[in-house]
């Protein structure tokens, strides 16, 4: 019987270049699936993040931090909110600056009078109308300081570039006195609290929610708010350069402050109940506080700006500042063309047109 030869085996060169070709196949087909995967992590956007800075009494920005509301507002962007918290405005506005944060919560119209002296990298956002009875000049009922006169040679606590600050300096002007016709204590305000309770300042110079938890104690009388002597506005900025990348953002963050001011005015008592826990004061006297502040939020417009020129003088005059400020120059954003111009060349019509969209007086 003949047998049936047995089929030929590939040759071992002819396996090794069979393998070499299924390996080189591999390799591009591995290749092109990278290259997919890295064109599509390339074509998504890196998160951005929102870094809020705020004091204890930036009463809108811990209401909106407190209930969520900002967080939901930026949801459909895709923003991741960040919350730093400072003792007063001026380290505040020296992290914007630095860039440790983008937004700042509301400060005293003294603050960024300093801050665009040192040539800082901010614009004016938003401003809160004027809240004169928001601040006061604190001294013991039973003392003998009974007139602005009475402070001269007297140990005062305020602190450094807070409305409280210059709130002090107008009125020792209208007293007829200079800053140093008194000892000034700059200190932060539980420190300036300390000290008036012990006894070691005269008097203490403060802002509310401050002013509200001590200015009902018995051996606590006001000498003198700020109306007739400070408007006292308070300011939103942030960095010029996230305003410009992001001015989606600066919008719904401007029209979430819109809300938050009128919801704490509609609901004072909500309010409070919201923010006592969080500023460790009793819900009447968190309540008396808001009373003083207008919480009305709109646009910065050169109508409303005229004093920031005055204070920045008064700065000036008092040795406090380096050189003069043109509060002119500073800064500002423009709803209507969503980009920053100078103060001084507002018209008005785009900041009626921002506060109007949102609901807010203008």
């Amino acid at each position: 019987m003949t047998l049936s030869p047995l089929p030929l085996l590939p040759s071992f060169h002819a396996f090794r270049r069979a393998a070499r070709m299924a390996c080189l196949c591999f390799a591009a087909l591995s290749g092109m699936l990278a290259g997919t995967g890295t064109h599509a992590q390339a074509a998504t956007p890196a998160p951005v993040e929102l870094r809020i800075g705020y004091q204890k009494s930036s009463t809108l920005i811990t209401v909106l931090k407190a209930r969520g509301s900002l967080e939901r507002a930026l949801a459909p962007l895709g923003v991741r909110v960040s919350w730093n918290e400072f003792a007063s405005g001026l380290p505040l506005t020296e992290a914007l600056n630095a860039d440790a944060v983008d937004f700042s919560a509301d400060v005293a119209d003294t603050v960024p009078i300093f801050a665009q002296a040192a040539r800082a990298n901010f614009v004016y956002v938003a401003q809160e109308a004027p809240s004169p009875n928001a601040q006061a000049i604190l001294v013991k009922r039973d003392g003998p300081l009974h007139t602005l006169a009475d402070l001269k040679g007297r140990r005062i606590a305020v602190t450094k570039a807070a409305g409280s600050h210059y709130l002090l300096l107008a009125a020792l002007a209208r007293a007829g006195l200079a800053p140093s016709d008194v000892q000034i204590d700059y200190l932060v305000p539980a420190d300036g609290r300390a000290a008036f309770e012990r006894g070691s300042v005269d008097a203490w110079v403060t802002w509310d929610p401050y002013v509200a938890s001590v200015d009902e104690e018995p051996d606590v009388r006001v000498l003198a708010s700020g109306n007739g002597l400070a408007s006292y506005q308070r300011y939103y900025l942030a960095s010029s350069g996230f305003a410009a990348a992001h001015p989606e953002i600066v919008r719904i963050v401007f029209d979430q402050l819109v809300a938050a001011g009128n919801w704490v005015r509609a609901h004072p008592h909500d309010a409070a109940q919201l923010l006592a826990p969080i500023w460790g004061l009793d819900v009447a006297t968190v309540e008396r506080a808001n009373a003083r502040r207008s919480y009305e939020v709109r646009a910065v417009d050169a109508r409303y700006f005229g004093e920031q020129q005055t204070i920045a003088d008064t700065f000036y005059k008092a040795g406090l500042l380096p050189a003069p400020v043109n509060t002119a120059l500073a800064l500002r954003w423009n709803f209507a063309t969503q980009r920053v111009q100078p103060v001084g060349t507002a018209t008005g019509h785009d900041a009626h047109a921002a506060s109007a969209a949102a609901g807010a007086p203008a």
